[in-house]
């Protein structure tokens, strides 16, 4: 999302955001990878791993900063006496939430490593899971 804000503040705006609440994790690609390896290392016996992705960050808020930032002054709902770059909400895709869930519970454990945590989620037994499998493929042919 970096690049395409600071594109369409070059090029003048507006600057496209789905929702004015929604917010993402990021994480630079060298961190993430490492934290993936080291996770997959550390997995034994199906473990299921969360990452420490930090504090998420409200998506209306980068494009604020990042508009600040270019040495210009953002509006909204097209007052333009306001600003220089418009911020246009351009409403939530199909499927897209307000903020990721990168849990389904709350059961985590700490591990070795302090960015890398194990999900303690329940898990069916191949007798609980054997018969959803078999419905599963009756509906499906």
């Amino acid at each position: 999302v970096v690049p395409l804000f600071k594109k369409q503040i070059k090029a003048g705006g507006p600057v496209t955001v789905t929702h004015p609440d929604i917010i993402r994790y990021f994480m630079l690609i060298p961190e993430a990878a490492q934290l993936v390896i080291q996770a997959g290392a550390m997995g034994h016996n199906g473990q299921v791993f969360v990452l420490d992705m930090g504090e998420p960050v409200k998506i209306v808020d980068l494009a604020k900063r990042m508009i600040h930032l270019m040495g210009m002054k953002e509006y909204f709902d097209g007052n333009s006496n306001e600003g220089d770059i418009e911020i246009k909400f351009t409403g939530l895709r199909p499927g897209e939430k307000l903020y990721e869930e990168l849990l389904i519970g709350d059961n985590v454990e700490g591990t070795s490593h302090q960015k890398i945590m194990t999900a303690c989620e329940d898990k069916l037994t191949w007798k609980e899971m054997h018969p959803l499998l078999q419905e599963l493929d009756i509906c499906c042919h």
